[in-house]
């Protein structure tokens, strides 16, 4: 059984671990820094074992005080000693063993920024995923895409959304490879060059739940700390930018007066216009779109504040600043997930879109280049001609009269007799030439919209989307069992 003192530490332990994770904000992490200072040195014997009691108990009166509704949670060292000097005299400041504010605080920026990365992390896997589960359904929806603002070739609705899929994965590459250098320890170096004292890095690391140490003492407050909020801001822009650029694709489509893409009506996605009662503006999209922009906004933030000042200067460092930055990169992920959930797809539409202009014309020009020897800036020709003679004359793809396609051929290829003097396509493998959907499924290049490789790439997505909630769960519950363990060891100092 165990005695009433060990279960007295255990509860006031609990108690105080959860006090502590209700709000990981600078006033949590300083009093993290506290503890384990606190255990470290008495254990390595940089603190009399006689005063530790009484260090520890001021100490967990600071935090008790400060995890209260309402109570002052100061940011800063120089504002919480004091709190710890009036808990427990003059000698709580023993603690301050070859310490400096300057690198408590570039480790609570870190251990912050750290888990403001996580959450970015988690809502770019969630809206990732919808992105992916979207595609699955739509494999074999055939819809135009665009090149500079004109419909330009058929394509798999599903292919076109794996292609933004693969921006946002890119975006989750940098978040694992950003997490890798915010995830390391600055404590220790004190200022900007160490200390006499024979601080144990690695243990402090290890109870804080960084994955390293910051090497260099020079580094780790005056550079580092500055280069972390940029090289997160450069993330968060790279995320809002590939939002806004689905958005706008979207918003293009309302210009129509017959879409084939649109927001389902009502739950927030559109609403009326005051003045035209047809009009059914996308609000949804608006506002996603506006989320994006604030993002980058506040993402220039950190780049503008580090040009043009001294190392180590704090002008980039603001916690709430760089979280708010974040947080604005997660509300415009959130607001494309919502987006994507909310579309409504009309393959009819789509298709009848396709079929209304020449988006097919270029398989004229690969067909007569693959099968039939003529260069490709010629088959081009052909096909341009083409399409030029059925703009003039308003002639649509399906009605487009075969006789006069061999026509214009033979007029294209007349000054050179190494070509042949017939359109070398039957009149069905004319009208085939020119099926959209017969053109996406006859694509044979890797990465291409055929079924075949659309299904490869969304099993592929899924396994990665699947590895990035996996690496998420692991660097949280590295944190918290590292936090855990602590308080273990702190309460067990307590008296």
């Amino acid at each position: 059984m165990r005695s009433p003192v060990l279960a007295g530490v255990l509860m006031l332990s609990s108690t105080l671990a959860f006090a502590q994770g209700a709000e990981r904000d600078e006033f949590f992490w300083l009093g993290e820094i506290n503890k384990a200072t606190t255990v470290i040195n008495s254990e390595e014997g940089l603190l009399d074992e006689a005063l530790v009691p009484g260090i520890a108990a001021a100490l967990a009166d600071v935090i008790e005080n400060g995890s209260q509704a309402g109570a002052e949670r100061p940011s800063a060292v120089i504002r919480f000693e004091p709190l710890l000097i009036e808990a427990g005299g003059a000698e709580v400041t023993l603690l301050h063993a070859g310490r400096s504010s300057q690198d408590m605080h570039a480790t609570y920026r870190a251990a912050i920024l750290r888990e403001k990365l996580l959450e970015l992390a988690g809502q770019l896997n969630t809206t990732s995923r919808t992105l992916v589960d979207l595609a699955a359904g739509h494999v074999e929806t055939i819809v135009p895409n665009y090149t500079n603002g004109v419909a330009a070739q058929p394509n798999s609705f599903a292919h076109y959304l794996l292609g933004h899929a693969a921006g946002l994965d890119r975006d989750a590459q940098k978040i694992r490879e950003a997490y890798a250098r915010v995830d390391r320890s600055p404590m220790g170096t004190t200022v900007l060059n160490g200390t006499g004292w024979p601080l144990n890095r690695q243990r402090m690391a290890d109870y804080l739940g960084f994955a390293a140490l910051v090497d260099n003492a020079y580094d780790a407050s005056q550079i580092s700390s500055m280069d972390q909020p940029v090289e997160v801001a450069s993330i968060v822009t790279s995320v809002a930018l590939h939002t806004g650029n689905f958005i706008e694709d979207v918003l293009t489509q309302y210009a129509q007066t017959r879409p084939w893409i649109l927001l389902e009506e009502g739950g927030g996605n559109t609403f009326v216009s005051s003045a035209m009662p047809q009009k059914r503006n996308p609000g949804l999209l608006n506002d996603t779109r506006s989320d994006a922009s604030h993002a980058v906004t506040l993402a220039m933030g950190p780049v503008l504040q580090t040009h043009n000042i001294t190392p180590g200067m704090s002008d980039p460092k603001d916690v709430g600043a760089n979280s708010r930055m974040v947080d604005a990169g997660i509300q415009a992920l959130a607001g494309l997930d919502r987006v994507l959930k909310a579309l409504v797809i009309s393959p009819e539409r789509a298709l009848e879109e396709l079929n209304s202009d020449w988006t097919a014309s270029q398989e004229i020009a690969d067909i007569l280049m693959r099968d039939h020897g003529l260069p490709f800036r010629e088959g081009h020709e052909v096909a341009s001609q083409i399409v030029g003679f059925a703009r003039a004359e308003g002639i649509g793809p399906l009605d487009f009269p075969y006789e006069e396609a061999r026509r214009i051929y033979a007029v294209t290829v007349e000054d050179d007799p190494d070509y042949p003097r017939e359109l070398p396509l039957s009149e069905e493998q004319f009208r085939a030439a020119l099926d959209p959907v017969a053109i996406v499924n006859n694509r044979a290049t890797s990465g291409g919209p055929q079924p075949a490789e659309v299904e490869r790439m969304i099993a592929e997505a899924r396994e990665r989307l699947q590895a990035q909630e996996e690496w998420i769960a692991a660097r949280r519950d590295h944190i918290d069992s590292s936090l855990a363990q602590l308080d273990r060891d702190f309460g067990a100092l307590l008296p």
